[in-house]
C-alpha cells in the first residue's frame, strides 16, 4: 500500500509564521510536518495549507477525500474575534465534516473544531496557560480511549493558550482535565468523521517553546510569570538545554516534568496513536472499498 496522505491546516496568518520564525522558531505548520514524517518515516507524505493567508483557496470536499487524514496546529488567533482569517478555517473544518478523513487538533486545533461542531471558545478567566501543562488528568473514558494508549493517567505537557473550550459540542467525549482548563482533551464525532483534540501540544519540541518565550517575553513579564527579564532568560535557557540534553535529571526535578514530556515518544503518543488508531485503518478500509 501506498504512503498515506496527510494534510497539515496551519492556523496562524502569514505575520504570525514570520515573527516565530524571527524569534528562533518554525512556522506551526512546518513543524507539524516534520514531526509526522519522523514518526512514520516513509509511511505517510504531507502536505500544507494555508487557510487564514488572503486569497487562499480552501480544498472541497473531493479535494479533501483525497486525504486520510487532518492534522491542525496551533495559532496566536482568538477564534471569538472573527475576520476572515478565522471564518475561513471554520468553512475548510465543516466541509471536512461532510468527508471521513480523521481528523487532529492541537490547542488552536481543538478550539477550532469546537466551533465549526456548534461549541464554544472563551477567553480563560484563568489566565494563560504557559510552559508545561500540569497534572493534567484522564477522565474515566480518557483512560480507555486510543489517543492515550502507553500515557501516564496524569502527566504534563507543552503548553501555550490564553483561551479554553467553554462548552464542547453535543455527543463530545471529555478525554481529560486540569485544574487549569476543564477540556484538555475531547474526542469530538461530527458529521461523517471523528476528530480529536487536545489543549497542549504533543508536537512541540524544547526548542520551540523556548522561541515562543522569546516572542511572548513582554507578555509574561506583564502577566507575572517572571519577575524580571534575567529570570526569563534562564527558563529559555532550560528550555533550549533539556532541546540539547532531554535526560538531565536535575533540570527535570527543578521544573517538575518527567518522561511524559521529556521522551519524545511520549510526548507525541497522542498523535503518533491518531495516526496508528485513525489515519492508517481508515485509509485500509478506503482502499479496500
Amino acid at each position: 500500500m501506498s504512503a498515506a496522505r496527510l494534510l497539515v491546516v496551519e492556523g496562524n496568518t502569514a505575520e504570525a509564521r514570520a515573527r516565530q520564525v524571527a524569534f528562533g522558531g518554525q512556522a506551526a505548520s512546518e513543524g507539524y510536518a516534520q514531526l509526522l514524517r519522523e514518526l512514520f518515516p516513509g509511511a505517510v507524505t504531507v502536505d500544507i495549507c494555508y487557510p487564514a493567508d488572503a486569497g487562499a483557496n480552501l480544498s472541497d470536499a473531493g479535494g479533501i477525500e483525497g486525504y486520510d487524514g487532518i492534522a491542525i496546529t496551533g495559532s496566536s488567533l482568538n477564534i471569538y474575534h472573527g475576520g476572515p482569517e478565522i471564518t475561513q478555517q471554520i468553512e475548510l473544518m465543516r466541509t471536512a465534516f461532510t468527508t471521513d478523513v480523521p481528523i487532529f487538533g492541537s490547542c488552536w486545533g481543538l478550539q477550532l473544531l469546537t466551533v465549526a461542531a456548534g461549541g464554544a471558545v472563551r477567553r480563560n478567566p484563568r489566565g494563560r496557560e504557559v510552559g508545561f501543562g500540569r497534572r493534567i488528568r484522564m477522565t474515566a473514558e480518557g483512560a480507555e480511549h486510543p489517543i492515550f494508549d502507553g500515557k501516564p493517567a496524569v502527566f504534563e505537557a507543552m503548553t501555550v493558550h490564553l483561551d479554553e473550550v467553554e462548552t464542547l459540542p453535543e455527543g463530545a467525549r471529555l478525554l481529560a482535565s486540569n485544574d487549569h482548563s476543564v477540556v484538555q482533551a475531547a474526542e469530538i464525532p461530527v458529521g461523517r468523521t471523528t476528530c480529536w483534540g487536545v489543549q497542549y501540544h504533543p508536537e512541540y519540541p524544547f526548542r520551540e517553546m523556548a522561541a515562543i518565550f522569546r516572542r511572548l517575553q513582554p507578555s509574561l513579564m506583564a502577566e507575572g510569570f517572571f519577575a524580571d527579564e534575567d529570570e526569563e532568560a534562564a527558563f529559555i535557557a532550560d528550555l533550549e538545554h533539556f532541546e540539547r540534553d532531554p535526560g538531565n535529571a536535575s533540570l527535570a526535578w527543578r521544573h517538575g516534568i518527567d518522561g511524559a514530556v521529556i521522551r519524545k515518544d511520549v510526548r507525541t503518543l497522542e498523535i503518533a496513536n491518531w495516526i496508528t488508531h485513525q489515519v492508517l485503518p481508515g485509509r485500509a478500509r478506503r482502499s479496500r472499498g
